[in-house]
């Protein structure tokens, strides 16, 4: 007792120290991934022997919450341990330790998601390897008569609502990247057989299983369905949904539907949220039945899938109020400190389940309940640190709402192979996640508010008109494009017009040899911005010194990152009304201008892409993430009427 007295004291001192030391303290879903990574499946780096690691679904949740986070913050450490938990059980040709595909267990899809993550951000082959193994297994999973994935080839003719999350967003995340569009029929069959087989009309709340062939002991004999309504078991058809919205089709005529059976999930899940604590219970129409208690786990589902629904547009902003009410009950139910920037989440179940062996689950209430509820259960862990991830989203402010960012497809026109042979757009653009793309730059416009566009053709007066941030990045040369789109004089006037009327054109361009400059220079001259044909800061390697830029302290444009990297740059001559934003050893590395009602942010560098922002490959001492939070919030400022 004394021992855990003085813990508690010791942390409570390291949080003075650290607020009175003026850092800011690190986000709970920052410090819950840093107990996990402590913490939890050690067994997958420390376990050398022949059992080795064990493929387990609930690893494929906390990672889950770590890609969030990652991209969150943009700190690295966040996605090598993504990376290093999955090649654990990878070789080169994508062979997974320990999985067993003719098991056809669902479960086993899940850690799918992280693999296809390392795929699309590092290009390994290994990790795509490992992913098609995944999705050959669902080509080949056993099925009820209606076509619905049975959970485990042990549990024949049954669907479970957990296997929905297990199974879909890998099943729609694979089918997108290698143009399966007919597996999206087949993902909208599985929640819409689940929904028809599982949905109580009085409730509206889904029942944990359902047994096409009524023969299981927790089965009813009339409609199949296993007895009670498992709090996570929604929580995992929630976190379903939103996750295959994702990448489910736009066009796709059954897309209204999933939005529609979002829609009655989450009014039935805030229909019986406790209206005392905000958190929810684990059989969640017994609130006063004795033995009965708030769950975390499930709990963070409502909150995760409630907060994403809203934000992305499929569930109306009142939503919001029960996400908000859930997230505070979350921290006040469940949370406690573990630590200097360190939490433990309490209160999780640590499984439950329908039949099987030796110990028949029969679906029951008082089967539920005497389920052990442990700490740091990683179900638990994951799901919390996703719906924080999504809470801290909300919270931050919202400066560029009602505004749209527009990035240029017609200057920049570079293709590459993707990943089933065709060509596809690279470099610079949104929703790529290499070291080329845009998806973090992206990401931190989405979260101030910005909708992001793209713009493939010449830009006008017309096409222009709907964009309040105009991104131009690297102009082709000959030898990047075979037929480049070179700027002339009409482009630049198009351009120079709608920058007059208000608009606000960010001209990010690359060193001589990497970039069209010459013919370019038509459009920044207009502003009193010339770009020379130079290079500046050379980098041999990894002396990543070569390409730092110190930022003085009161910056008009970067208020809060004092070093970044920018490597090959070309250096800026300004006259007026360009006036220098940053100059380093007497070189104007970046310029602005002022024009008619608009405004231009003009670099040498299109140094806000994935490589030098993500946290992956600098150290830690660039912030070059930092600075593109800094540029996003000042351009938002630029647009008329966001002073």
């Amino acid at each position: 007792m004394k021992r855990s007295i003085l813990y508690t004291v010791a942390a409570l001192i390291g949080f003075s120290i650290l607020s009175l030391s003026g850092f800011a303290q690190k986000k709970l879903s920052e410090q819950l991934t840093l107990t996990a990574m402590e913490k939890l499946f050690q067994d997958t780096t420390l376990l050398k022997g022949a059992k080795g690691p064990k493929w387990t679904y609930d690893m494929g949740v906390v990672l889950e919450g770590a890609a969030a986070v990652w991209r969150n913050t943009g700190d690295g450490k966040y996605f090598k341990y993504i990376q290093s938990s999955m090649d654990a059980y990878l070789d080169k040709e994508g062979n997974i330790t320990t999985y067993k595909p003719d098991d056809f267990n669902i479960d086993n899809i899940k850690n799918g998601r992280s693999l296809l993550l390392l795929y699309k951000v590092t290009g390994q082959q290994k990790y795509l390897l490992a992913a098609t193994k995944l999705y050959d297994q669902l080509q080949k999973q056993p099925r009820t008569k209606e076509g619905g994935f049975w959970h485990k080839k042990i549990y024949p003719n049954q669907m479970w609502l957990d296997g929905l999350y297990m199974g879909e967003p890998f099943y729609a995340e694979y089918a997108k990247l290698m143009k399966k569009d007919a597996a999206f029929d087949d993902i909208a069959k599985q929640f819409i057989l689940m929904e028809k087989n599982a949905r109580d009309a009085k409730t509206g709340l889904l029942y944990h299983g359902y047994d096409e062939s009524r023969t299981e002991q927790w089965a009813d004999k009339k409609t199949g369905r296993s007895p009670n309504f498992w709090a996570r078991a929604m929580g995992w058809y929630i976190m379903a949904l939103v996750d295959v919205l994702d990448n489910f089709p736009a066009n796709h005529p059954q897309r209204k539907e999933l939005i529609a059976i979002l829609n009655r999930t989450a009014t039935a899940a805030v229909k019986y949220q406790d209206p005392k604590s905000g958190v929810w219970f684990d059989i969640l129409d017994m609130p006063i039945r004795k033995g009965n208690y708030l769950e975390s786990s499930a709990s963070s589902m409502f909150v995760y899938g409630l907060a994403k629904g809203v934000r992305k547009g499929w569930l109306s902003p009142s939503f919001m109020a029960a996400a908000n009410k859930g997230y505070a009950g979350l921290k006040k139910e469940f949370v406690e400190q573990a630590g200097v920037e360190r939490i433990n989440l309490t209160k999780t179940v640590s499984v439950s389940g329908l039949g099987g062996k030796p110990k028949y689950r029969d679906g029951s209430f008082d089967y539920y309940i005497s389920e052990k509820v442990i700490t740091n259960d990683p179900k638990g862990v994951g799901s919390f640190i996703c719906a924080a991830a999504e809470m801290e989203i909300d919270a931050l402010a919202k400066p560029g709402k009602g505004l749209t960012v527009t990035v240029d497809n017609f200057f920049n026109n570079e293709y590459m192979n993707g990943p089933t042979g065709d060509k596809i757009p690279f470099h610079y653009v949104w929703g790529e996640d290499d070291n080329n793309g845009f998806s973090l730059f992206g990401k931190v416009f989405n979260d101030a508010g910005v909708k992001t566009a793209t713009l493939k053709t010449a830009p006008t007066a017309s096409n222009l008109k709907g964009s309040n941030i105009y991104i131009i990045v690297d102009p082709d040369t000959e030898k990047e494009t075979a037929n480049p789109n070179f700027m002339n004089a009409e482009h630049a006037k198009q351009v120079s017009d709608w920058v007059k009327a208000g608009g606000v054109l960010v001209l990010l361009l690359n060193d001589a040899g990497n970039c069209e400059i010459s013919k370019f220079n038509v459009l920044p001259e207009t502003f009193g911005i010339h770009f020379n044909e130079d290079s500046r800061n050379k980098v041999q390697g990894s002396n990543f010194e070569q390409g730092a830029v110190k930022i003085p302290t009161g910056n008009s444009i970067f208020k809060t990152a004092r070093k970044v990297y920018i490597k090959e740059i070309s250096t800026i001559v300004a006259k007026s009304p360009a006036v220098s934003a940053l100059t380093d050893s007497g070189d104007v590395l970046i310029a602005t201008a002022k024009y008619g009602k608009g405004t231009v942010f003009a670099v040498g560098d299109p140094w806000f892409y994935n490589e030098y922002i993500d946290g992956r490959k600098l150290p830690a001492e660039f912030e070059n993430f930092k600075a593109t939070n800094d540029l996003v919030n000042w351009l938002i400022k630029q647009v008329p009427g966001k002073k």
